[in-house]
């Protein structure tokens, strides 16, 4: 490996510190947001709303936002979009003495779309960054120190909030957690702004190499205890445009279509329960929040454990076979969930989603890299982040319906068979045909 910098050295440490503090976020707020809409006695349509809204965002501005960057200081831009996009959690603090409990609920979703787009900007913008400030031979010791970084500060963090919202009367239990998440949150947010910049330029050194994906397990935007919500990962090729479109359908015509229609399914059954988990834990299960915490401490463990052996497994079953099975053992949560009576249940279900969720995203991130072409990512990936938000979307909106049809139990039951055809597909849509690059002018987009 080649000989750091000292700028470089500083930089690792931060990046390390800024997951850290992350953790305190992750582990605090953003786990328990969810409950506590659900202890306001909240819909599962409203709870669905937290994540729909921001993935109307993304699709939207997802693609904008990666031409924008592509001459900006992402240093920069990294930290104020995480500046403004984490402000807001310090406004739930006095939340509880504002307003009622449905206008608690409201203002939370409402504050959540406002903050929804900085964080756009800032998962784009710290993939480029990342990248940029790392150099690619180091990135699997710095991503390895942050996953173990993270583990420990969401474990330890989720577990002292359960004790905290169990031994603390209501609401200001929660205040506390949310207080939490704001120091968290605010010292994170301080480390990136200590981050010195690099050049954008830089991240296109060795572009045959820059181009591996960054398997970095922090994740910028949610965190949702006992079942995995999806991280962030090749969102820096959007910064990539050069000049070209990113928008090329004619991507779909070929092997790569049915891939990226196994994708949006996955991620459109993925979501449909996420809405009801909340609602299910506090009315079905009547789960205190110290065991909601203990779940979340042993989902981020298991996804941690699971992937220091990631690569074994992937080399045993190969990427492909990885990927399937992984998608298709996805709905052992919900199926657990669906015949749980109590905390048993759901804490062995949490241990085993998380190792579940450990290969699944190890086993997509390398499947999709197999079948982007290395010299054309940027149009392939624009066409992954596009599908993998629409299909957020729509199994975020889905998910209450089904609910309110079936009944919560039902409904889990529904999203396992659900999530089990996702890998099905997987297995028949995702063949080895090689995916070849579409020069601009052949292709029927507008480049």
């Amino acid at each position: 490996m080649t000989t750091l910098t000292l700028q470089q050295r500083t930089n690792f440490r931060l990046l390390y510190h800024d997951v850290f503090w992350w953790g305190l976020l992750g582990g605090s707020s953003l786990a328990f947001i969810p409950v506590y809409i659900a202890r306001l006695e909240g819909t599962s349509f409203q709870v669905s709303l937290l994540t729909a809204g921001p993935a109307v965002l993304a699709l939207f501005l997802s693609l904008p936002v990666g031409r924008w960057l592509e001459n900006q200081d992402w240093t920069r831009t990294t930290f104020w979009t995480a500046f403004w996009g984490r402000i807001g959690y310090l406004l739930l603090i006095p939340m509880p003495w504002l307003f009622s409990d449905q206008g608690q609920v409201w203002f939370i979703i409402l504050l959540t779309l406002v903050m929804s787009v900085p964080i756009t900007i800032l998962t784009v913008s710290f993939n480029a960054m990342f990248a940029a400030a790392v150099p690619p031979e180091w990135r699997p010791h710095v991503v390895g120190r942050r996953a173990a970084l993270l583990a420990v500060s969401i474990s330890v963090t989720s577990l002292i909030c359960g004790q905290i919202l169990d031994r603390v009367v209501f609401p200001l239990n929660y205040q506390i957690v949310f207080l939490i998440g704001v120091i968290g949150g605010g010292l994170s947010t301080f480390a990136l702004g200590r981050m010195q910049s690099t050049a954008p330029e830089s991240i296109r050194i060795n572009s045959a190499r820059a181009g591996r994906p960054l398997n970095d397990s922090a994740h910028l935007g949610q965190y949702n205890v006992g079942d995995a919500v999806r991280r962030t990962f090749g969102l820096r090729y959007l910064t990539r445009t050069e000049g070209k479109s990113l928008l090329r359908l004619d991507l779909l015509r070929g092997p790569y279509g049915p891939f990226m229609a196994a994708f949006f399914l996955f991620f459109t059954f993925l979501y449909l329960p996420i809405p009801l988990f909340p609602l299910f834990y506090v009315e079905d299960l009547n789960l205190t929040d110290g065991i909601i915490s203990i779940a979340g401490a042993l989902t981020q463990l298991t996804i941690f454990l699971v992937s220091l052996r990631l690569t074994r497994i992937s080399n045993w079953l190969g990427n492909r076979k990885l990927m399937a099975a992984g998608a298709m053992l996805y709905g052992v949560f919900p199926f657990l969930m669906a015949l749980a009576k109590g905390a048993p249940m759901f804490l062995v279900a949490s241990l085993i989603g998380g190792g579940i969720w450990g290969l699944v995203n190890g086993g997509m991130i390398n499947r999709l890299m197999e079948r982007v072409p290395e010299d054309d990512r940027p149009a392939h990936m624009a066409l992954y982040n596009l599908g993998s938000q629409l299909g957020i979307l729509l199994g975020s909106l889905a998910g209450p319906l089904v609910g309110d049809l079936l009944g919560l139990r039902t409904a889990l039951l529904v999203s396992a068979a659900l999530r089990l055809l996702a890998g099905i597909l997987f297995n028949l849509w995702d063949k080895d045909t090689p995916v070849t690059s579409i020069s601009a002018e052949a292709s029927f987009s507008s480049d």
